[in-house]
C-alpha cells in the first residue's frame, strides 16, 4: 500500500543532529506503512550517508544526494517530493525532533481540501533560548520534553503570540504566509506541484519557504495552525546578526520577484528593523484603499507630465490616465482594480511605490499622485527617494502629508 504521507527531510553535514530526527520518526502513532521518510541532502561529506543506511530497516526510507554546490536547500527539498510517492507532503528540519502524532496529526489536516498545516515548533527561539531544553534533550524523549515544558513561556514557538491574539486562526492576520516556516508544514502534494515548489534561486538563509507560503496562499490554499502537529527545536549556537542580514537580502529577493503591496511593507519595515509596523502599515493601507477609491488624479498627471519630454512613472495612477501619457510610460497602484482599469497601453505594477520596480534613470520624470498621501506620514521619504532615484530629473511629487 502506498504511504499516505511523506516526510522531507533536508540536511547538510548533520549527521548525528539527523539520526535523532529519524530517531524521533520512528516513534509515531500512524501505523509504519502510512508514513515514509525522504532525507534530502544537499551535498554532504560527513557520514549522513552511513546515518540514513541504519534506518533503512526501521523506516520507509528513501535518500537523495546531491552535490554540495553552496546552500541549495530549495532545490534539495523539491529533490525530495519528486522523490515522495504519498499524497500529502510534510517538511521538516534536520535536527527538528518530531512529537509522536506529528505524522498523524499533518495527515489528518489534508482530509479538508487545499490547506496548509504549519505546525508547531516548540523551542524554537533563536535569539531567546529555552532555559534548560538543551540538557535535558540529553535524557528525554520528545515527549518526555513537551511534558516537562509545555507550561513555560519559554518553551512556546516564537510564532505563539501573534497567532494566539487570532485564536490560532493566520488567515485572520494580513501576511498569513509569513508564519509559514519549512521546519514544520505540510501539504498536498498536488496543491505543491501546481505553485511550482521552492524557488530554487535562493541560495542563502530565509524566505524560500515564505515566499512558498505566499504562492500557496495565492493559489487559494487556507492556511492553518496546528498545535498538534507538534515537535521540538533544539537549541543550538546561531549567529542570529548574520541570520537577520540575509533575511534582509533573501527578502529583497522575494521583492524583486514579486512586487505586490503585502510583499512591500514586509520588505520595508524589515528594512527599518521594525516589523511589527507592517501589520499596522497594512491596516492603515486597506482603509486608504476604500477611501481613495473615487479620487480623481488625472488633473494631476496632466498637470506633471504634460512637458516632460519622455516617458514617466505614475505612482498612484488610479483608473482614469490621460491618453496622451508618452510611449514607454510605467503606471504604479497598490488598488489592483483600479489600476485593471487604467488600460495595457503602459506597463503596469500593482505596488505601493515603497520600491518602483525600475531601475536608476529608467524615465524622464517620476509623477506621485495625492493617491498616495494616505501613506505619506510613515512612508513619504521612502517614496520621495525612490522617485528621486528612477526618475532622469527631479520628482514633481506632491511631498505633503495627508491633512
Amino acid at each position: 500500500m502506498p504511504p499516505r504521507i511523506s516526510v522531507v527531510i533536508p540536511t547538510y553535514n548533520r549527521a548525528e543532529l539527523l539520526r535523532r530526527t529519524l530517531d524521533s520518526l520512528t516513534d509515531q502513532t500512524l501505523p509504519p506503512d502510512d508514513y515514509e521518510v525522504v532525507v534530502a541532502d544537499d551535498g554532504s561529506h560527513d557520514h549522513t550517508a552511513d546515518v540514513v543506511t541504519t534506518y533503512q530497516h526501521r523506516l520507509r526510507l528513501h535518500y537523495h544526494h546531491q552535490p554540495d554546490l553552496g546552500r541549495h536547500v530549495a532545490h534539495a527539498r523539491n529533490a525530495g517530493a519528486r522523490l515522495a510517492t504519498a499524497p500529502v507532503l510534510a517538511f521538516l528540519d534536520c535536527g527538528t525532533l518530531p512529537g509522536p502524532d506529528f505524522t498523524r496529526a499533518h495527515t489528518h489536516a489534508h482530509s479538508r481540501a487545499h490547506t496548509l498545516n504549519l505546525g508547531y515548533v516548540h523551542g524554537y527561539r533563536p535569539w531567546d533560548p529555552t532555559p534548560g531544553l538543551a540538557e535535558a534533550l540529553t535524557t528525554r524523549t520528545p515527549k518526555q520534553l513537551h511534558d516537562d515544558f509545555h507550561d513555560d513561556p519559554g518553551f512556546r514557538d516564537i510564532r505563539h503570540e501573534p497567532l494566539a491574539a487570532v485564536d490560532f486562526q493566520p488567515d485572520r492576520l494580513p501576511f498569513p504566509w509569513l508564519y509559514a516556516w519549512g521546519m514544520n508544514l505540510s501539504v498536498r502534494k498536488t496543491d505543491f506541484d501546481a505553485v511550482g515548489g521552492f524557488d530554487e534561486r535562493f541560495t542563502s538563509w530565509g524566505t524560500e519557504d515564505i515566499e512558498l507560503g505566499h504562492r500557496l496562499h495565492k493559489h487559494g490554499l487556507t492556511t492553518r495552525y496546528d498545535l498538534t502537529a507538534w515537535a521540538v527545536e533544539p537549541p543550538h549556537e546561531r549567529d542570529t546578526g548574520e541570520m537577520l542580514a540575509s533575511a534582509k537580502r533573501t527578502m529583497r529577493q522575494f521583492l524583486d520577484k514579486s512586487h505586490e503591496p503585502d510583499v512591500e511593507l514586509v520588505w520595508a519595515a524589515l528594512e527599518r528593523d521594525d516589523p511589527l509596523i507592517a501589520e499596522a502599515e497594512h491596516r492603515t493601507l486597506t482603509t486608504w484603499t476604500r477611501q481613495a477609491r473615487t479620487l480623481d488624479v488625472r488633473p494631476e498627471i496632466d498637470r506633471h507630465t504634460a512637458d516632460a519630454g519622455g516617458p514617466v512613472c505614475v505612482v498612484g495612477c488610479g483608473a482614469d490616465v490621460p491618453e496622451n501619457l508618452p510611449e514607454g510610460s510605467v503606471l504604479i497602484d497598490f488598488d489592483a482594480e483600479l489600476l485593471a482599469e487604467a488600460g495595457d497601453r503602459h506597463v503596469r505594477h500593482h505596488a505601493i511605490g515603497l520600491q518602483i520596480p525600475l531601475p536608476d534613470a529608467a524615465v524622464q520624470r517620476v509623477v506621485v499622485t495625492s493617491r498616495l498621501d494616505g501613506m505619506w506620514e510613515t512612508w513619504g521619504d521612502v517614496i520621495t527617494a525612490e522617485a528621486a532615484r528612477v526618475g532622469r530629473e527631479a520628482p514633481r511629487t506632491p511631498a505633503r502629508p495627508l491633512t
